[in-house]
């Protein structure tokens, strides 16, 4: 058996499962913490899934967030579904235990999520999948209930992509050796004039998607009309062209609710700002 039936009702289709020996545990503490006993050699096993975010909305020609930043923080997403599934899991299944995590795991993600035949590991590092590219977060569920592993679908020589390239010959800062925009978008504090520029060469006041859109799966996703998530949670309150106004606008709640929240406002604002007087000085 596996959880998929109680995932599908979310919108997530995407899922594999396997046993916890087969992951790479880089944070036996939270395992721990979760109240699952290892050193009494219990088996444990993962649900790992790809929850699929990409809108309608990232295809605003005036976007100038990250596809991922579009919608509300997809950790409030993981959070209102963790509350909902895994009361329902141990209500139906009262002699064994369930956590849910994302992002902060106690396993490798990525490495999981390959070897459990959800996609495969891009040179930009990301999980590349048939149906929605890289346009996915990454959960699990990680429980003692006895759960059976995905049959392996990929040999271990195939669970890279094919490594054409496209993604490292398109990111600007591979070419000039800096570091991602992403992380200078993130970056706090006064950015010196080398930074400034790299940040308004770009459009992009929050993260970068150069290598995932010129990636080949995302045009073979795009072209079977995969691509876009059906969770209502990423169509609603999406924001695909910030501006200081809005910005400004915002109040304290609603603000805390987007995925750049976590970085304070003055970060985002000093990045509006540099665009905004780049615009004024054309």
């Amino acid at each position: 058996m596996d959880l998929s039936s109680y995932l599908l009702p979310y919108g997530i289709e995407l899922t594999g499962v396997l046993p916890l020996t087969a992951c790479d545990v880089r944070k036996p503490y939270l395992l721990s913490r979760a109240g699952f006993e290892m050193e009494k050699g219990n088996a444990l096993f993962v649900q790992i899934f790809a929850v699929p975010y990409l809108t309608p909305a990232a295809d605003d020609p005036t976007r100038n967030l990250s596809a991922y930043a579009v919608s509300e923080d997809y950790h409030l997403f993981f959070a209102q579904l963790y509350d909902e599934l895994l009361p329902r899991l141990r209500a139906d299944f009262p002699d064994h235990r369930f956590a849910g995590f994302v992002d902060h795991s106690a396993i490798d993600e990525i490495s999981a999520a390959v070897d459990a035949g959800l996609g495969v590991r891009g040179l930009n590092h990301l999980l590349l999948t048939n149906r929605y590219s890289s346009y996915v977060f990454l959960g699990e569920i990680i429980t003692d209930l006895p759960l059976t592993p995905t049959p392996t679908v990929l040999p271990p020589e195939s669970r890279q992509c094919h490594a054409c390239g496209t993604c490292l010959s398109a990111c600007p800062m591979q070419r000039e050796g800096g570091e991602c925009r992403s992380a200078l978008t993130q970056k706090k504090g006064e950015l010196d004039e080398q930074e400034r520029d790299a940040l308004l060469c770009f459009d992009s006041v929050w993260g970068c998607d150069i290598c995932q859109e010129v990636c080949p799966y995302t045009a073979h996703a795009k072209n079977s009309g995969t691509i876009y998530t059906a969770i209502p949670f990423f169509h609603r309150a999406a924001i695909p062209h910030l501006t200081v106004d809005i910005l400004d606008s915002m109040s304290d709640e609603a603000f805390a609710r987007r995925a750049y929240a976590w970085r304070g406002r003055e970060v985002i604002r000093r990045n509006l700002m540099l665009k905004q007087s780049q615009r004024q000085e054309d």
